[in-house]
Order: structure tokens, then C-alpha cells, then sequence
């Protein structure tokens, strides 16, 4: 399949009225911006007409280039690193407070910083995450429509397909990605409603519940992760401020929570190399007493984990955890994609960093030190990382301090659908 031929041209418009219709959930006046890689600008042009003929207002394209980032990162002075522009910041915000929609189709090169200095990647990351701290807690609130796409680069799709000749990844990488969001169904609108009913049922079940903690074990992995009083359980979709449902990533197989900031104990390890902003981190290991990270090591990239840890005080608490059974679409398709978006879809996953304040009761209309009171993390960065396989238990303890499980295997061990 290619994307230029009849049934991808096909394909494509019917992945950007999805991309419209489930994602961002456009509305008619809207603003929308995108923000998107030269790469994927045939996608993304499709997009912006669909927008427009949907009744959009106006349609911002802020286009990257992956050369010219690592050109400022081999050639740039050094004080440049600690620099992000403060309009650029401010056009964020703007966008949020006037009902704008944020539509992410950029997928980073997994070998793009490969022989770049760590710090300068950790100092101009730190630089835009406090640039960007007030509109970052609009999307954290989903006071805003916003979602993160894929589209396939060739850079990307050497490193997912690379025993395949050239001419052929991109090809299969369009497949690939058209699959995990059902735009292969005959109605892929009606199949993601139907798939986000499911993902539902399962939140609602979990809820009902009401687990006091979930403990994993796994070769490498012995943890305990305690949940605060009054968490949530999402995953799908979810309501912004004005009560327009929105799916903020496109695929998804997860429903998730918070942990409690300081409950979290033992050790985790990671089964699928992560892609950290161009650079791959694999073999994690962690080890946490009373929510805090207190050793790490990895076989690769250890040094970028290091820097991450380093950002602020809750990089080394947890803000997330994520179930997503083994046996699942992504995880079937047996390949890593070296891109958490998908990768996380697969897996069980954890995140270090800031949590969601959707995941808790009133926690959107709470201040950092509100949140932090009531058991969740606040922090300048949100770093997913998968700890699911076939290898993976999970037990839950329930209000009444009994066990049952809730993984075997891998899989689901409890009914959570009708």
C-alpha cells in the first residue's frame, strides 16, 4: 500500500476525518493549530483542507525540520540551549484561552541526536518546559481539544522496518499505522466509537473496584504502588472545558491513573527500548522507596535517564500508571515502533513526572500545592516507559485488604466488560 496510490489517497483522507471527528473533535469557528514535521506534510495538508471544509476558523501550521534542530544542536552556542522564546510561549496560551484545539504530528527520529551532547538536550528541553508551564497545565487539565497523531517518516521507518528494502518501509509503515487506528474498517469512525465504549466499560470496572494498590511482579520487576484517595481511571476519551469529548492519542489501548506520589516501592524494569526526544534509552532499571527514584541504571542511555531525573523534584516520582493488556492490536502486530505514542499502547506502561490532574477528584481545580497534598506528582516533564510482557502479574488489594489479580501473564485476569 502507498499513500499516493487510489486506495492510500483513500486511506489518508479517511485518517484525517478521523484524525478531525475522534481526535481533536473539531467544532465549526474553531481555531486549530498543528503542529507538524516537513516530513509529514502531505498528511498534514490533507488535514488542514478537511478542517477548513469542516468550518474551522483558521489553521496554524507550525512546520519543524529535523536537520535544522540538529543543526542548532552541533552548531549553536552554548548559552543557546538555555533559550526558548517567550512568544512562542505566549502563542500557546493565546491558543488555549481562546478554544483552540492542538492537533501533534511530529515523530521524532529515534537516532536524530545520536553523538550530540547530553546536556544541551536536557538544557534546551528544561528551557521549553518552563516557557511553556502555563499552557502545558491547560493540556494536563484538558481545558483544551488536543491529540497526538502518527505519520510515517523515512527515517522512522528504517529504524521500525529496517530488514525491509528501502523503497518498501514507508509503505508498510502507512499500513501499520492505518491499521492500529482502524482506518482499515468499512465506518472507522463507528469503529472507534464502539472501541472507545469498550475502553470505558473497562475504566468503569476498575473504578467500581476501588483499589487500594497494585503490585507488580515480573523478571526484574517487584513493585508496589500504593493509589491516592480519590483517584481516576480514564482512558479513550475525555470531556475539554467547554464539554466537547476528545481523544488525546491516536491509537489507544490504555486506561490509566495516578499512583500516590510517596506510595510507590521496590524495583521496575523496562521491556521496550524508549525513544527519549531522538535518543534511545534501553534496559531500565529503577528502584523506588517512598515514591522517590533513589537508584537507576540502564544498558543504554543512561546518562539521558540521568539528566531526566535531574529536571526537578518530581522527575523521580511517578505521575502515571497505564494498563494495556498483551494481547492487544499493537502489542500482536510484534514490532517496536520506537515511539512511546504507540509503543505505550502495547505495554503496560509508567510514567515519570507530572500526573494528570484528571485522574483526581477536583484535581483540576487544584493549585501544585493542593495537588501535591493530595497525593499527586508535580513536574516539568511526563516520561512514559513500558514494563508490560507476557511475564507480567499484577495483583490487586482491594478495600478490604484482600488480594485477587488482576494480570496473569500479560492479560487481563479479572472481567471487565459485559
Amino acid at each position: 500500500m502507498k499513500p499516493n496510490d487510489l486506495q492510500g489517497e483513500q486511506n489518508l483522507e479517511k485518517y484525517a476525518e478521523l484524525i478531525l471527528r475522534v481526535g481533536v473533535n473539531l467544532q465549526p469557528g474553531q481555531i486549530l493549530m498543528i503542529e507538524s514535521q516537513l516530513e509529514t506534510a502531505e498528511l498534514t495538508r490533507i488535514v488542514v483542507k478537511r478542517a477548513y471544509m469542516a468550518g474551522a476558523k483558521y489553521v496554524q501550521v507550525n512546520w519543524t525540520d529535523e536537520q535544522t534542530t540538529r543543526i542548532r544542536y552541533e552548531h549553536a552556542p552554548d548559552d543557546s540551549f538555555d533559550f526558548y522564546p517567550e512568544w512562542n510561549a505566549r502563542m500557546m496560551e493565546q491558543l488555549a484561552e481562546g478554544g483552540g484545539a492542538l492537533l501533534n504530528i511530529k515523530v521524532p527520529d529515534p537516532a536524530l541526536l545520536n553523538g550530540i551532547e547530553g546536556w544541551k538536550v536536557s538544557a534546551s528541553n528544561k528551557a521549553a518546559a518552563v516557557a511553556r508551564q502555563t499552557f502545558q497545565r491547560y493540556i494536563r487539565n484538558s481545558t483544551i481539544s488536543w491529540c497526538l497523531v502518527k505519520a510515517p517518516t523515512p527515517a522512522w521507518a528504517a529504524a521500525v522496518y529496517p530488514e525491509l528494502p528501502e523503497e518498501e518501509r514507508m509503505a508498510v509503515m502507512w499500513e501499520a499505522i492505518f491499521k492500529m487506528n482502524r482506518v482499515d474498517h468499512d465506518d472507522p469512525v463507528q469503529g472507534w466509537r464502539e472501541h472507545l465504549g469498550v475502553l470505558l466499560e473497562k475504566r468503569q470496572a476498575l473504578h467500581a473496584k476501588g483499589y487500594r494498590r497494585l503490585h507488580y511482579r515480573a523478571p526484574g520487576t517487584d513493585l508496589s504502588v500504593e493509589l491516592p484517595e480519590g483517584y481516576i481511571w480514564l482512558g479513550g476519551g475525555k470531556e475539554n472545558g467547554s464539554g466537547v469529548y476528545f481523544v488525546a492519542n491516536m491509537p489507544t489501548e490504555e486506561v490509566y491513573t495516578m499512583p500516590k506520589r510517596d506510595g510507590v516501592n521496590g524495583t521496575v524494569t523496562s521491556t521496550m527500548p524508549l525513544n527519549l526526544n531522538g535518543r534511545l534509552v534501553e534496559g531500565l532499571t529503577l528502584t523506588f522507596e517512598n515514591g522517590k527514584v533513589t537508584q537507576f541504571k540502564a544498558d543504554k542511555g543512561e546518562e539521558y535517564i540521568a539528566a531526566l531525573l535531574d529536571t526537578d523534584e518530581g522527575a523521580r516520582y511517578l505521575g502515571e500508571l497505564a494498563l494495556v493488556p498483551h494481547d492487544s492490536p499493537i502489542s500482536n502486530m510484534n514490532r517496536t515502533f520506537y515511539n512511546t505514542g504507540i509503543d505505550e499502547n502495547a505495554s503496560c506502561h509508567l510514567a515519570l513526572g507530572s500526573a494528570y490532574p484528571t485522574n483526581l477528584e477536583g484535581g483540576t481545580k487544584m493549585s501544585k500545592e493542593e495537588l501535591l497534598a493530595h497525593g499527586a506528582n508535580v513536574s516539568l516533564v511526563h516520561t512514559d516507559f513500558m514494563i508490560g510482557s507476557a511475564e507480567l502479574d499484577i495483583d490487586g488489594e482491594l478495600p478490604d485488604g484482600t488480594m485477587e489479580p488482576v494480570f496473569r501473564r500479560g492479560n487481563w485476569a479479572i472481567r471487565l466488560q459485559a
